[in-house]
This record gives C-alpha cells, sequence and structure tokens, in this order.
C-alpha cells in the first residue's frame, strides 16, 4: 500500500494558474492511481510549508531551494513539454512512496 503523499501546489500570486494546474496533476494523479492531498499555496509560502509536504509543484519561477522535490510545471500551462512535466511528477512519486 502506498503512502499517501502532500503536494504543494504553488503559483506566483494568484490562484488562476494554479487551478489549471491542480486539475491537471489530480488528473495525472487519478489516471495512475496515486493517493495524494494537493495543497494550493502561493510561492511564498512554499518554504514555511515543506515540511508538511513530500514534493511541490510549481508554476512559477523557485525563488528558492527547498528540502523537497520541487517540480517547474510551466508545460502545464504553456502546453509545451507536458509530457516530460508529467513523467518528472511521476518519478518523484516513486522516489517517494519508495523511499
Amino acid at each position: 500500500m502506498n503512502k499517501k503523499i502532500n503536494v504543494l501546489v504553488a503559483c506566483g500570486a494568484g490562484i488562476a494558474t494554479s487551478t489549471v494546474v491542480m486539475k491537471k496533476v489530480e488528473d495525472l494523479f487519478k489516471e495512475n492511481n496515486i493517493e495524494a492531498n494537493l495543497i494550493q499555496i502561493k510561492i511564498a509560502e512554499a518554504a514555511s510549508k515543506q515540511d508538511d509536504a513530500d514534493m511541490l509543484i510549481s508554476t512559477t519561477v523557485l525563488p528558492t531551494q527547498y528540502k523537497i522535490p520541487a517540480i517547474k510545471a510551466m508545460g502545464f500551462l504553456t502546453g509545451l513539454g507536458v509530457d516530460k512535466v508529467k513523467a518528472e511528477i511521476l518519478d518523484t512519486v516513486k522516489q517517494i512512496q519508495s523511499a
């Protein structure tokens, strides 16, 4: 039984872009039978919330280094490199679950 993972989904300022990405990440996790709690945040909150999370998916430039895996998911918005982003997310989930 794989553990449920906590995923921070961050955008730069507002909520619009992370809402789009949340939906795509939710769909990706459903398709792959991954149980996850998705937590929508602003990127500025990521550093303070990382201790309770397993990974960060961001639609914006990462302002700092985090202790958890951080994936840039601009591809979900631009439509470019979406498969690469999905593969990176799934690989990271596998690493977290096997740790």
